[in-house]
């Protein structure tokens, strides 16, 4: 990772499953400060923007410097809104090999960066930043918890939200009873195919009412899923 606050991103990357996974040699997140390849006494890595206009713009050379001395893993995506849409499917596709990705930082990068240097832009949402390490970091954890080895249960990663393109279905612990709020009666029945089916009619019900762009974007309901959804009395 490229950035110009390494220390925010080591901070959380040794912290929580990230930080044990790179503890086990698990994972590799290997941090590069923007800074250590500028030239002059302030360390500067912006500059005001042609044209005029509010902020500074992180400036090419410290880029194009950092990438050719550290020469990180390609593909090298920039975090950046005008990017792609980050999602489960795109985790999995970079769980697949290395990568790197640029934090960007100001107003914006130097728009060579772009044409000249990184290999795609990858965006989290459409909202703004003050940088791109935030960004950086879910991306990295996505992409984390889908290395062998990096979840102490590998089944985790599998039933996840959006990893069968539909939310997760809900959880409970104990106790059974709390406050008067009782845990469903089948996840205490021990029969196993019967909590599957349950899971799998809450999964799609909470998808329904609270993605339903995802149940589109799957295609819509499979005639099995229906049947399934009828017998648990939705809608």
């Amino acid at each position: 990772m490229l950035t110009i606050f390494p220390e925010v991103v080591e901070a959380y990357g040794d912290a929580s499953i990230i930080g044990r996974a790179r503890r086990q040699d698990l994972l590799q997140l290997v941090v590069h400060d923007l800074r250590e390849v500028t030239e002059d006494v302030h360390r500067s890595v912006d500059d005001s923007p042609f044209g005029g206009g509010a902020g500074m713009v992180l400036a090419p050379g410290p880029v194009f410097a950092a990438v050719e001395h550290f020469a990180p893993p390609r593909p090298l995506l920039l975090c950046s809104p005008g990017g792609r849409r980050f999602d489960q499917a795109m985790a999995e596709e970079l769980a697949q090999a290395p990568f790197s990705l640029l934090c960007g930082r100001y107003e914006g990068v130097d728009q060579r960066v772009v044409d000249h240097l990184v290999d795609g832009e990858v965006s989290i949402g459409d909202y703004v930043l003050a940088g791109g390490e935030l960004a950086a970091l879910v991306i990295v954890e996505a992409v984390a918890r889908l290395v062998p080895g990096v979840l102490g249960n590998a089944d985790s990663a599998l039933e996840d939200s959006f990893s069968h393109g539909l939310l997760e279905h809900p959880h409970y612990t104990r106790p059974a009873d709390f406050r008067g709020w009782e845990v469903p009666e089948v996840l205490r029945s021990g029969d196993h195919a019967r909590i599957e089916r349950w899971r799998h009619a809450e999964s799609l019900k909470r998808t329904i009412i609270s993605r339903p762009d995802l149940i589109e974007a799957r295609g819509g309901l499979t005639d099995a899923e229906v049947q399934l959804l009828s017998q648990h009395g939705y809608p």
